[in-house]
């Protein structure tokens, strides 16, 4: 079935919405630069890993400048729902660099433009430590998702270590101010399991390389109930 998509949604090199903070255009402008390392020596093998399983039509949330196109297998179709302006168009920029063919929407995780049951994948990975309602962004990728459908998430965590976890909430607001929203201290895996899926494959541990406030982390596979 066709995706349809009103026109305002969809990102060209041609249509961009101007009312862009400041602080936006910064945290977009300096966000590759600053992950540039880390990504190269971790974070690419991390989602060359979780993304071998992405089929058929396949939406991710959150796609920021797209770091995650160049490790995608061939799919069917690449959706990428991302809010920020500045982090789209740069998104954009690498997909036509890299040849890849990528619909990206503006939207909220939380309300996505799609039909029911509209694909086979669906794509997380470090979105849900900000979006400002975790739970009924999962309740979205589950009503978007065909039965038996896939979502692949990568998110860093609470941690399962008492004194750590409290550090966590103590400085959540200031890293919230400095990090772009994000909250360390959320219980991810447990959102996804109340969001109507069954984690089939988890991998638990800790990011490298990483403040000690962000590196718990959970990766995996959830299937659709």
């Amino acid at each position: 079935m066709p995706l349809t998509l009103p026109s305002t949604l969809v990102a060209d090199s041609s249509a961009y919405i101007c009312g862009v903070s400041i602080a936006n255009r910064i945290f977009a402008a300096v966000y590759d630069p600053v992950s540039a390392r880390w990504e190269q020596k971790y974070g690419a093998e991390l989602k060359r890993k979780l993304l071998a399983a992405a089929r058929g039509r396949v939406l991710e949330i959150g796609v920021g400048t797209g770091l995650s196109f160049p490790h995608y297998p061939e799919v069917d179709e690449l959706f990428g729902v991302e809010p920020s302006e500045p982090m789209r168009r740069r998104a954009l920029h690498r997909a036509n660099e890299l040849g890849r063919e990528v619909t990206l929407v503006d939207a909220p995780a939380e309300q996505l433009p799609f039909e029911d049951e509209s694909f086979d994948t669906a794509v997380s990975m470090a979105v849900l430590c900000s979006v400002h309602e975790p739970g009924r962004a999962v309740r979205e990728l589950h009503r978007v998702l065909r039965k038996s459908g896939r979502f692949l998430f990568l998110e860093h965590v609470r941690s399962p270590h008492e004194r750590r976890a409290r550090w966590q909430d103590r400085l959540e607001r200031p890293w919230r101010v400095i990090a772009g929203g994000c909250h360390p201290n959320r219980s991810t895996l447990q959102t996804i399991e109340a969001g109507g899926f069954e984690v089939t494959e988890l991998e638990q541990g800790e990011l490298p390389a990483q403040p000690r406030l962000v590196r718990p982390y959970v990766k995996g596979v959830a299937v659709r109930r």
